[in-house]
């Protein structure tokens, strides 16, 4: 008879290597998917092996993978097994029903002697798909490793005797390139730092494919969710290709949303932020110029929108109940935001690649477009933006969308911070990036941290606390019965959290010089390291009625500082020695940048 529980390990946590020594070789070499990055399978051994009854064996491998599965029976066995697989846990088994699209799969194998057997169930046939008249073709793994699947519990039915470690072993697909090592976040609040490990490590387990893709169920890159998922990746690893890959394969696999389009100005954007890398943008450029909505543009300059584009491209939020009752109209808030920063974006790649009277022309559509959006969607007297022309209503939506894209000018961002600090979380995991964007530029940094860590089905204190080691498609499975529970856009924190509590961002492409801009909210202390192209920036904050932090440049980097003043504040002191800064708003802007490693204090 099995044991109760077998621990192999405290935390489930780490990556451990495991070497089973028949495993065969080709298995565990690193993989190229043609569509895009290297990606690579790594050996995990389970963290518990418990028997819920005397014909079954569950094993636990601590966190959900892309992974397959890799057993070695005992000498002479002749023996038929069925191997369950499951992201879910009811009852302290799996659950061989889970809501939505949750995964759970078997397949029965039978064991000759000892040779190693690869337990894979049948592929699904909707995330395997290479033609398709509702979606592009989906994202296929390398062919040698046969099925991966998202799962973290497997139960065997039929083992013969006792299961022991050494027998099982599961092999996870991520990124060739992943580095552990690469960043990290710690703060006074611990669900705030559980959260970030879980958006991190949602970031790490959907690199599998190479390509940044949607979650198991379908398998394909989505503009929208890219992006997202490239903001992540930026500050959790020093990977910029597999952005890239995802890129080039949606300009040439493009998906259906009106607002997904213009994502791919902010990939090609963020890439150019990131890389300062001109030579990439160039070939790309006259493509990427057809992603802005400018075949759409009506006379007045503002995007225009058909009957069909309002009744089903025209998105908002997804899914449709995250959209706070938004009113569709011709002329959409929402879908004009997103073409003003596009345009906005591509005159800066214009200008990057040497088209300066482009990037004129870009600008100068911006400035008369802009102008025209003020003026037909903001409403005066509420001091806020209605949903479209046509309509009073004001939703969520049509509100921080332009706060996020920097559209709202100065005099105005007073009203619309006042309503979005009255809302709750009323837009999709999806959407919250850009809510809490908006919010952490213009002073509400202790909004949007509670928003993160709320005490309701809306927060990522749920996901944290719900036991998923995964992010979700969605808030909670009653927002959307069939969302997955493998999805990186649900992981916004992960890039959230290093750019504005840590508060480091890319100043000028490429890293030249860098923003120190912390927003505290109520925290006492945060640090991290957050990586470059250039070389980790490591930062160490604390705050109090004063604030000071400790800054680690990589050489040759500069950094501008923007501090938060505190209570109470005369000056910012470097190293000990006061410096010139100007109080503006609550904060202190330091008047020269600074290099390598200092402390500045705020007193």
């Amino acid at each position: 008879m099995l044991p109760a529980a077998i621990y192999f390990a405290n935390d489930p946590t780490p990556m451990i290597r495991f070497h089973l020594s028949l495993l065969p070789v080709l298995i565990l070499s690193t993989a190229s998917i043609l569509e895009g990055a290297p990606v690579k399978l790594v050996e995990q051994p389970p963290v518990k092996i418990s028997s819920p009854n005397k014909k079954t064996i569950l094993v636990d491998f601590g966190r959900v993978a892309f992974s397959n599965l890799m057993i070695a029976p005992p000498e002479n066995t002749d023996q038929t097994i069925t191997v369950h697989f499951g992201e879910s846990l009811k009852n302290g088994r799996i659950d061989r029903k889970p809501p939505g699209t949750v995964r759970y799969a078997k397949t029965t194998l039978q064991l000759t002697g000892s040779t190693p057997i690869l337990a894979a169930p049948p592929a699904d046939k909707r995330n395997t798909k290479k033609t398709n008249d509702k979606h592009p073709p989906a994202i296929l793994t390398p062919a040698e490793w046969g099925v991966v699947l998202p799962f973290r519990w497997v139960e065997i039915e039929g083992w013969p005797g006792e299961l022991k470690p050494e027998q099982i072993v599961r092999q996870a697909a991520f990124s060739a390139n992943w580095d552990d090592d690469a960043a990290s976040f710690e703060s006074s609040d611990e669900t705030l730092n559980r959260i970030w490990e879980l958006c991190r490590y949602s970031i790490k387990a959907t690199t599998f494919a190479g390509v940044y893709v949607d979650g198991d169920r379908e398998r394909i890159p989505y503009e929208a969710d890219s992006y997202l998922n490239q903001l992540s990746h930026y500050y959790t690893d020093n990977d910029t290709q597999m952005a890239r890959d995802t890129y080039d394969r949606l300009i040439d696999f493009a998906t259906w949303p009106t607002e997904w389009a213009p994502h791919m100005i902010f990939i090609a954007h963020a890439d150019w932020m990131q890389t300062g890398d001109s030579e990439w943008i160039a070939p790309r450029y006259e493509r990427l110029k057809t992603k802005a909505l400018l075949e759409r543009v009506g006379p007045d300059g503002l995007v225009a929108s058909n009957a069909q584009q309002i009744k089903k491209t025209d998105i908002v939020d997804w899914p449709k109940t995250e959209r706070d009752g938004y009113v569709f109209t011709k002329r959409n808030t929402v879908v004009n935001a997103f073409h003003l920063a596009a345009i906005q974006r591509l005159a800066v790649l214009a200008r990057a690649i040497g088209k300066d009277k482009e990037a004129e022309e870009f600008e100068a559509r911006f400035k008369k477009t802009h102008a025209e959006f003020q003026k037909q969607l903001f409403d005066e007297k509420r001091g806020i933006y209605r949903d479209g022309v046509g309509t009073d209503h004001a939703s969520h939506h049509a509100n921080f969308f332009p706060l996020a894209f920097g559209l709202v000018p100065e005099d105005k961002q007073a009203g619309v911070i006042e309503f979005l600090r009255g809302k709750g979380m009323d837009c999709s995991v999806y959407a919250a990036q850009y809510l809490l964007e908006g919010l952490f530029n213009h002073g509400a940094a202790d909004k949007a941290l509670d928003l993160i860590t709320a005490d309701n089905d809306r927060s990522w204190k749920h996901m944290v606390n719900s036991g998923t080691t995964i992010t979700w498609e969605a808030w909670d499975q009653k927002y959307k019965p069939n969302q997955d529970w493998n999805h990186a856009w649900g992981a916004a924190p992960a890039n959230l959290l290093p750019r504005y509590v840590l508060g480091v961002e890319a100043l000028e492409p490429g890293w030249k010089t860098a923003s120190i801009r912390p927003h505290p909210g109520e925290l006492e202390f945060a640090k991290g390291k957050i990586p470059t192209p250039r070389g980790p920036i490591f930062i160490d904050w604390t705050s109090d009625d004063t604030f000071s932090i400790s800054v680690k440049l990589p050489d040759g980097m500069p950094a501008k500082l923007d501090l938060p003043a505190g209570k109470k504040s005369s000056g910012v002191f470097i190293n000990g020695s006061p410096v010139e800064a100007d109080l503006q708003s609550g904060r202190w802007i330091l008047a020269d940048e600074f290099s390598g490693t200092f402390r500045a204090e705020v007193k």
